[in-house]
Order: C-alpha cells, then sequence, then structure tokens
C-alpha cells in the first residue's frame, strides 16, 4: 500500500471516533418512552400498576376503540394512591416484570 492509502485509512478512523465522541454526549434520558396513565393498585412497596390506556383506528371499520396496558413502575418514594395521574418514564429492567419508573404525579386523586 502506498503511504497515502495508509494516511486516508488513518483519518478515517479519527472521524468513527469523533462520531463515537458525539453519541455519548446525547443525553439517555431524552430518548426513553414516557407514558401517562392512572395507578390502579398501590398495594406493592415501591412499585405501583399504571393502567394507560390509547385510541386505536380499526383498520377496516374506521371506529376508534380504547387500548389499554398495565404497566409496573418503580415508586422510590411511595407517594403514589390508587386514582393518581402520573408520568412514567421507561428503564432497565428492575424485576422480572417492572421496567419503568414514575418520572412525576400529574394529578392527585380526589
Amino acid at each position: 500500500m502506498s503511504e497515502q492509502d495508509m494516511s486516508d485509512q488513518n483519518t478515517g478512523d479519527q472521524d468513527t471516533s469523533e462520531q463515537a465522541a458525539n453519541d455519548q454526549s446525547i443525553p439517555r434520558q431524552e430518548s426513553n418512552r414516557t407514558a401517562t396513565g392512572r395507578v390502579v393498585s398501590s398495594a406493592m412497596d415501591k412499585t405501583v400498576t399504571v393502567l394507560v390506556e390509547r385510541r386505536v383506528k380499526h383498520p377496516l371499520y374506521g371506529k376508534f376503540m380504547r387500548r389499554s396496558s398495565k404497566l409496573h413502575a418503580h415508586d422510590g418514594n411511595n407517594e403514589c394512591n390508587a386514582g393518581d395521574l402520573v408520568r412514567v418514564e421507561q428503564c432497565r429492567p428492575l424485576s422480572k416484570t417492572k421496567c419503568w419508573r414514575l418520572v412525576e404525579v400529574v394529578e392527585k386523586a380526589r
């Protein structure tokens, strides 16, 4: 190989290392999924069950239907009660079924 080819390869390596450095500077929290829902159960210690509802359009008939999912979220301070409206964020797996964490209590139950 000629010296010019070698120098081209070296500059290519530097470009990839610069891209990797830029990728590391991106905050991880912005890429996490968030969801808003109602707390259904707070009987477990430091864990709440959140019911998240969404509206989905039926592909053939066009009617909007309600679909729901139950998520287990980490509530480290045990600040939520049943009926609270909360915002949760996806995180690393904390247990077999719990991979969401509480971000904020949007509205307390009456």
